[in-house]
């Protein structure tokens, strides 16, 4: 979305569009999956788990990194991450309140 566009929005929803594109690659999600099901800090091993060449995940790491959703310390020669907990629960927050706006229509269309 250009620049120019985004004032025509509220902040909440340019706050709530930007979450979503930080998600948005089946990728990200499934990175997302594995560090909450390994619920700890992930320090190698997405490679192998998910199948994807190292340079592939860095940049997804990269991506939800700067979004703010997982965060990372370096251990060694080795960075290791996990889910940003506030970071977290205000998307889930943000997701939870949008998806309860609608109201239940069956006859619709």
């Amino acid at each position: 979305m250009g620049a120019t566009k985004t004032d025509l929005f509220t902040k909440k929803q340019n706050e709530l569009a930007n979450m979503a594109k930080a998600i948005a690659h089946p990728a990200r999600i499934a990175i997302l999956q594995q560090l909450i099901k390994t619920s700890a800090c992930i320090c190698g091993g997405l490679v192998e788990e998910l199948g994807l060449a190292q340079p592939t995940i860095s940049q997804h790491l990269k991506e939800l990194k700067n979004a703010g959703i997982i965060q990372g310390t370096v251990e060694g020669t080795s960075v290791c991450y996990c889910i940003n907990p506030k970071v977290w629960k205000q998307y889930q927050q943000f997701f939870n309140e949008f998806f309860i706006e609608m109201k239940n229509n069956d006859e619709c269309c």
